[in-house]
C-alpha cells in the first residue's frame, strides 16, 4: 500500500502519506459534479470534504493512539480512514491484541458522528432554511448538507464487521479468539467482500457515487487481505525451532582474537555467539574481529563483543519475533535460548534458506 502513496509531510514527528486512490476520486468527484450541473471546483469541494471527514477521525485516533502510549511512526490516509504504522515493538504488539483493537476502533466512527452532528447544529442555526434530510444528502449542489452526512456516513460505514475497517478489526479479533488468527482473517475478508458489494449495489439503487467508492474500496481492501492469507497462514504457525541453525560454531569470552579470526575460517558464519561456560555473554562478527585486529592488535574475544542483543525461545513465533526485532535496532543474529543454554541461532543468511526448504517439505508432504 506504501508504493501507492505520496507523503504530505510530517506532524509531531509522524509522518502522514495519502493514498493516490484520492486521486482517482478527484476526478470522479470533478466529473460527477460536471455531470449533474454543477462547476468542477464544487466537486473539488466535495472531494475536500471527504478528505476532511478522513483527517477528522485520524486525528482522534492519533490522539486516542498517544493516550495509550502508542508511538507512531507514520499514517497513511485511505477513503474509508487510515492504517497506522507503529514505532515500537512495545507499540505494535499492543496494538494488536483483541481489547485495544476494540477501543481503537470505536474512536474513529464517535468522531466523526460528533462531527457530523456538530455541523449539523451550526447549519440549523446559521441557515435554518436548509433541509438536511432532503435527498441526495451527498451533492456538490448543497455543500453545507454534505458535510454532514460525508462524516455521518464514514462513521456508519466503519462500523460494519467488514475489512479493512474499524468493525472488521473488532470482527476479526472476536472471531480470532474462538476459531484461530488465520480464520478469523478469512471469515473477516470474505464478509468485507460480501459487504462491499452490497454497498455498490445500494449505492447504485439509491443512487449514492460516494457508498459505491467506498464499497469498491472496501472490497478491494478485502481482496488484498484475502490474497495474503495463504503466505500468512504458513509463516504464523513457523517457530523459532523450524528454522533455526542447530549446528553452529560459538566462541569464548576468552578466546583470543586472532585464535577466533583462525577458527572463523573453518566457519561459514559471520556472526558467532561468545560463551562463557554453557551461558551466553555475548556476539561478536567477523568483521568486528578483524576491524579490532587492526586497529589494537591482539586481544580478547570479550573487550569487543556486542553484550547487547535480542534473543528468543524455541517455541517463540517468527514473525513476531521478527516483528520485535525490525522494530528495534534489527540484529545479524538472534540467538535461541532453553534457559541460558544456547540451542540454535538465526541469521538474514540462514533464514531465507530456512524457509524455502521448510516450504519445500510442506508441498512433499501435501502432495503424499
Amino acid at each position: 500500500m506504501r508504493g501507492w502513496s505520496f507523503p504530505v509531510g510530517k506532524f509531531l514527528g509522524v509522518e502522514v502519506r495519502i493514498h493516490t486512490f484520492f486521486l482517482l476520486l478527484l476526478l470522479l468527484a470533478v466529473s460527477y459534479a460536471s455531470a449533474f450541473g454543477s462547476t468542477g471546483g464544487r466537486g473539488f469541494v466535495l472531494w475536500l470534504i471527504l478528505l476532511g471527514a478522513v483527517i477528522v477521525r485520524e486525528v482522534a485516533r492519533a490522539v486516542a493512539a498517544a493516550w495509550h502510549g502508542l508511538e507512531l511512526r507514520s499514517i497513511l490516509l485511505l477513503p474509508t480512514g487510515g492504517l497506522f504504522t507503529y514505532a515500537t515493538p512495545d507499540a505494535v504488539e499492543r496494538s494488536s491484541t483483541p481489547e485495544m483493537q476494540k477501543r481503537m476502533a470505536v474512536v474513529g466512527p464517535i468522531a466523526n458522528f460528533a462531527f457530523g452532528l456538530l455541523l449539523a447544529a451550526l447549519v440549523l442555526i446559521i441557515s435554518p432554511q436548509i433541509n438536511l434530510l432532503e435527498k441526495p444528502w451527498i451533492t456538490p449542489a448543497y455543500l453545507m448538507r454534505a458535510s454532514v452526512w460525508m462524516n455521518l456516513l464514514l462513521g456508519a460505514v466503519n462500523l460494519l464487521p467488514a475489512s479493512p475497517l474499524d468493525g472488521g478489526r473488532v470482527f476479526r479479533g472476536e472471531f480470532a479468539k474462538s476459531h484461530g488468527a488465520i480464520k478469523g482473517m478469512r471469515a473477516s475478508a470474505g464478509l468485507g467482500q460480501a459487504i462491499a458489494i452490497a454497498m455498490v449495489i445500494a449505492g447504485v439503487l439509491i443512487p449514492n457515487m460516494w457508498l459505491v467508492m467506498l464499497g469498491a474500496f472496501v472490497m478491494i481492501g478485502a481482496h488484498l487481505e484475502d490474497q495474503g492469507l495463504l503466505l500468512q497462514s504458513d509463516v504464523d504457525t513457523v517457530r523459532m525451532r523450524d528454522v533455526m541453525l542447530t549446528q553452529f560454531a560459538t566462541l569464548s569470552a576468552s578466546d583470543t582474537l586472532e585464535d577466533a579470526l583462525q577458527r572463523s575460517v573453518h566457519s561459514l558464519q559471520d556472526v558467532f555467539p561468545v560463551v562463557r561456560g554453557a551461558n551466553l555473554v555475548g556476539a561478536v562478527s567477523r568483521q568486528g574481529i578483524v576491524e579490532a585486529l587492526h586497529a589494537e592488535g591482539n586481544g580478547y574475544i570479550q573487550g569487543v563483543m556486542t553484550r547487547s542483543f535480542q534473543t528468543a525461545k524455541p517455541d517463540d513465533s517468527l514473525v513476531k519475533t521478527l516483528r520485535r526485532i525490525m522494530g528495534g535496532q534489527g540484529a545479524q543474529m538472534v540467538p535461541v535460548l532453553e534457559g541460558d543454554r544456547i540451542v540454535g541461532i538465526i541469521t538474514p543468511q540462514n533464514l531465507a534458506h530456512s524457509m524455502g526448504m521448510l516450504n519445500q517439505r510442506r508441498r512433499i508432504r501435501t502432495q503424499e
